[in-house]
């Protein structure tokens, strides 16, 4: 006969050391959870709140070899000034222009068409930023 071993029984000596370090375990992790997510909120409500000009190209246009037409819409506080910078490119990816415009209208919304002058025929545009005149760049 095989003898059977009974396990004490349960809650009668406290708990197990491995309960008390699963708790420790979910505790600690609950913790740097909520703090996890904190951090990104930070971060998310700063990028948001940060932004004094954000733009987006809508679309665009080659009228020519040396022209593209550009619809640029802007979003930016009323009372922010600044600019966006736009380069077109070359098939081969080389820069065939590259240029500053400016945004200085007392509202918080512009739409434009802007023209892009280029030293050869473009295939892509690209929106590299805006900054506002406080010298912040997004």
């Amino acid at each position: 006969m095989t003898a059977v071993r009974e396990a004490p029984p349960e809650n009668r000596y406290g708990r197990s050391a491995d309960q008390r370090a699963d708790r420790r375990l979910k505790i600690v992790g609950s913790v740097l959870g909520v703090v996890l997510l904190g951090v990104v909120g930070w971060i998310g409500y700063d990028y948001v709140a940060g932004q004094g000009i954000s733009a987006e190209v809508i679309k665009r246009q080659v009228v020519s070899d040396e022209r593209v037409d550009i619809h640029l819409e802007v979003h930016k506080d009323k009372d922010a000034k600044g600019y966006c910078t736009l380069r077109a490119q070359h098939e081969d990816g080389s820069d065939v222009a590259r240029k500053d415009f400016r945004f200085d209208e007392r509202t918080d919304r512009i739409d434009r068409i802007l023209t892009l002058r280029t030293t050869s025929r473009a295939t892509s545009v690209e929106l590299l930023g805006c900054t506002v005149d406080d010298g912040a760049s997004h």
